[in-house]
């Protein structure tokens, strides 16, 4: 079986399709490119697909680099033979393939080694045989020297080299490894002398959980603590187990003279040699499991977060709020071009109105149309006073995670070198309003708080995983050649940083792009580069209206028959569902365009430039503005901030996220948050618990739906702004709301 056929089998797709796309990949297409215009070549697989052959055609390139160099080093030593040969070319894991090189792996000097350095090697040869007639007490006797000084220490010498050879033994390591797999614990001990350093890790004192039911954020938090001296662990069956399993393959059979040798030599092999061997190798594996699920956590989080909807082409009014240092304000144009700044100080009393002047006057001088407002220190407070100023505009709180990041990075310096952090910030803020994700790509991911123990994680793959995502964002939106930032632009299929900063420069220098065809134009831009991103970049108002669509330019001559047959020019057929559902779509397949591409690109023609985002809606929060203003049993607005495997959190307005807990999302049972909820969803929650000395806050989805019925949908939870309005919802009185409160943590 080859690596194609491997793969399909894995995928279960078909060795063709997998053939396909590795030779694509191999030509140099991206991606979303071949995700969304090779589908005829490889049967409509996705993005997903895709990845998958690319990461799995990768590990099958690595498993054939170790096997070459695993069969090149045993044929050196002379020991390469015929069955083993097969044995080495037949394995299909880098895990089985260095089982069978461990006996011949040159390694440092053993105890083992030492042995039979010694001449031992014959008697511990004669302890293992079957039904061998030798006097193993003899044979001892007569390997005696200078070294060997003693039956006992011979013995000793020729237990070393057996236990070597069933930590070696290929058949023992994969049956054991299937006991580690099926009952193996990771039990977790607090280092007693560093017990009070190690208080965070309370809940890991005394920790026992098996490794296949174990979750990932444990994992990580366990092996943290590991990590910083504070909990010791250990991974292992039950000892009984594991060498009952390595009698069953050592002593059946085994005379008995020698049964007590073999057994004390297989206690030493396993707790010297292979338990030892295995725990490193399933920690390791747990911990690229946990990262995996982690990153891939982090990866859905991102892409909601970059898909949120946008505002659109509006003017901004955008503020940075602050107390003591004001609220930098600036107002942006509708394609976020900084058209004005300014400071107020909402917050002191003896400047509230001077601060009511200035936004009105800002207001009417620029026409703007919206209000975007930093949810960060005093957020609430400014939204409030914005409110009251009645100025007809819709006010959006907007999560300002990373904005001081950007504010600070060389990008924001390069785009407003004459401006402050404060002003760069507040920009941040409005053109995250307008457009999440022309902003956002600005800034690392993990600087946006969406993520899941992303500091414990291989920061390698997770920059890995995360730019693809980025770039599967991007693309799969589309971007505007004639306003996007070059960091826009460099995750395009087929760019990149250097040919996206070569581009805004050339723009600069012609004003603007009117066709594709130009983009042939730019330094260092040659046609394969032009094949992969062009489909991706869009033109408003050019001379090519398919410009302004996801129709790749290779499809243009297809559209033009179609509008040959209809008898009407391109410009007329555009949106038009009817004309577009008339087409007889047989006619068109040919050697060079299938059924696949043609139905693509009749559904952008229906559409043309659909932006796949919904729409923005405004919320607002109820009036409670700090966590002391919490009271167990009310019911509130939020919004999902992040969501993990164990739950999600939620802004209620008070500085301080709340967690629903997996249990508590959902009437029926789930196993993944993402099943339910989405980030940015709005929801109604019920506050459970309040812990103001830890500020943490718990809160239940579920159960808001017991007096009204229904599942959080997005339909239903996005009333929750209708009823926020100030009106604190409480399952019971506020007198017993109150009561709880002060009997868990004590009148203030």
């Amino acid at each position: 079986m080859n690596a194609f056929q491997r793969i399909a089998t894995s995928l279960q797709l078909k060795p063709q399709q997998v053939e396909t796309v590795v030779q694509l990949l191999q030509d140099g297409s991206t991606v979303p490119f071949i995700a969304r215009y090779r589908k005829d070549r490889t049967g409509a697989l996705d993005e997903v697909q895709i990845q998958s052959i690319q990461e799995q055609y990768q590990y099958q390139q690595n498993l054939d680099a170790r096997r070459q160099s695993i069969l090149q080093s045993i044929e050196e030593q002379g020991k390469l033979t015929p069955a083993l040969k097969k044995q080495l070319e037949d394995a299909e894991s880098l895990t089985v393939l260095e089982d069978l090189y461990l006996p011949y792996k040159p390694k440092r000097r053993t105890r083992g080694q030492i042995a039979k350095e010694r001449g031992l090697e014959p008697l511990a040869e004669a302890l293992i045989a079957e039904g061998v007639a030798v006097n193993v007490d003899e044979l001892a006797k007569s390997l005696l020297s200078e070294e060997v000084k003693t039956v006992d220490d011979a013995f000793q010498g020729a237990r070393d080299i057996v236990a070597e050879w069933i930590n070696e033994d290929a058949v023992v390591r994969e049956r054991m490894r299937k006991l580690f797999e099926l009952e193996a614990n990771l039990v977790a001990n607090v280092n007693e002398e560093k017990k009070e350093a190690a208080a965070k890790y309370q809940d890991y004192f005394d920790y026992r959980e098996q490794i296949k039911a174990i979750p990932a954020h444990r994992v990580l938090a366990v092996l943290r603590g590991f990590m910083e001296g504070l909990l010791s662990i250990r991974i292992a069956p039950e000892e009984e187990a594991a060498l009952a399993l390595i009698d069953d393959t050592y002593l059946a059979g085994r005379r008995r003279d020698t049964r007590e040798q073999l057994q004390k030599a297989a206690r030493d092999a396993y707790k010297r040699l292979l338990q030892p061997s295995l725990e490193t190798e399933y920690r390791t594996k747990l911990k690229e499991q946990a990262d995996e699920e982690a990153i891939q956590v982090f990866a859905e989080n991102l892409r909601q977060l970059l898909l949120s909807a946008p505002l659109g082409n509006k003017r901004v009014l955008a503020v940075d709020p602050g107390y003591r240092t004001g609220g930098k304000v600036v107002c942006l144009d509708e394609t976020g071009n900084l058209l004005d700044t300014s400071l107020i100080f909402p917050h002191e009393n003896n400047r509230r109105d001077e601060a009511s002047r200035i936004v009105q006057s800002l207001v009417n001088k620029y026409s703007l149309q919206a209000i975007a407002v930093g949810d960060g220190t005093a957020g609430r407070e400014t939204e409030q006073f914005l409110r009251e100023l009645g100025l007809g505009l819709p006010i959006f709180l907007v999560n300002e995670d990373g904005a001081s990041v950007y504010s600070a990075s060389a990008i924001a310096r390069e785009e407003f070198p004459d401006h402050d952090v404060t002003v760069r910030g507040a920009v941040s803020i409005g053109r995250r309003l307008m457009d999440p994700l022309a902003e956002l790509v600005k800034i690392d991911p993990k600087s946006m708080g969406v993520g899941q123990y992303q500091h414990d994680v291989n920061a390698f793959r997770l920059k890995e995983k995360l730019d693809t995502t980025v770039s599967s964002c991007v693309n799969h939106v589309g971007v505007n050649l004639n306003t996007a930032s070059k960091s826009l632009l460099s995750y395009v299929s087929g760019i990149g940083p250097s040919l996206a900063e070569q581009i805004v420069k050339h723009r600069q220098q012609i004003g603007r792009f009117v066709s594709r065809k130009q983009l042939l134009e730019v330094p260092r831009l040659g046609p394969k580069a032009f094949e992969q991103a062009a489909g991706f970049l869009r033109i408003k108002g050019g001379s090519e209206p398919l410009d302004d669509s996801a129709v790749h330019p290779e499809a243009y001559s297809l559209v033009n028959q179609m509008a040959s047959t209809a008898g009407k020019p391109i410009v007329e057929l555009l949106g038009k569902s009817d004309w577009v559902k008339q087409i007889d779509v047989k006619q068109f397949v040919s050697e060079t365009i299938g059924m696949h591409t043609i139905q693509d690109v009749l559904q952008e023609l229906q559409k043309p430039g659909l932006d796949p985002r919904p729409e923005a809606s405004q919320f607002e929060f109820a009036s409670v503005y700090k966590i002391e203003d919490l009271m167990v049993g009310m019911i509130i607005p939020g919004i999902v901030t992040n969501i993990t495997r164990f739950g999600a959190f939620v802004d209620i307005g008070v500085k301080q996220d709340g967690l629903v807990h997996v249990s508590e999302i959902a009437h029926r049972y789930i196993s993944d948050p993402a099943e339910v909820l989405k980030l940015q969803q709005q929801v109604q929650v019920k506050v459970l618990e309040v812990d103001l000395a830890r500020k943490r806050i718990q809160l239940s989805i579920k159960q808001t739906q017991e007096r009204g019925g229904g599942n959080p949908s997005r339909s239903h939870v996005r009333r929750s702004s209708e009823r926020a309005g100030g009106q604190l919802k409480e399952e019971r009185s506020l007198g017993d709301a109150l009561a709880g409160l002060q009997a868990k943590f004590g009148k203030r």
